[in-house]
């Protein structure tokens, strides 16, 4: 299997763990009238450099988060933390290695609904071999 589909596989059963099946989203965003908070799984970005025996590189996975309350920051800072803690536990799967390397996150305002909401994106580069 190509390493970032393997890691988004692994990715998105953490966050079906941590959050239920229901509240994961990938391939398209949820309809409206989805209940929040709910976690989209969005871009991959693989570059990887192959030798004679291994394939090695690294994945950034990018993990959009929306909440409803705009006065609950600190909760979707929780869910943010949650899924990071789960997430650099992540160390093999079937056919790779992985190390979480580096996490960006950002939080931030979101008017593109009539309900305003709170928006977290993480950013997670994984180097695997």
């Amino acid at each position: 299997m190509d390493p970032q589909q393997e890691l988004f596989t692994a990715l998105r059963q953490i966050l079906i763990d941590l959050h239920g099946e229901n509240s994961v989203y990938d391939g398209a965003l949820p309809p409206e009238g989805v209940k929040y908070p709910f976690d989209y799984i969005s871009e991959s970005l693989q570059i990887d450099k192959a030798n004679k025996s291994a394939v090695f590189g690294k994945v950034t996975q990018t993990i959009h988060v929306w909440h409803s309350d705009t006065s609950k920051r600190g909760s979707l800072s929780k869910r943010l933390l949650k899924i990071k803690e789960k997430a650099r536990k992540l160390s093999h799967t079937e056919n790779f290695a992985w190390n979480l390397n580096e996490v960006n996150q950002h939080i931030m305002a979101d008017k593109t609904t009539k309900t305003p909401l709170l928006h977290g994106v993480l950013e997670l580069t994984y180097h695997f071999s």
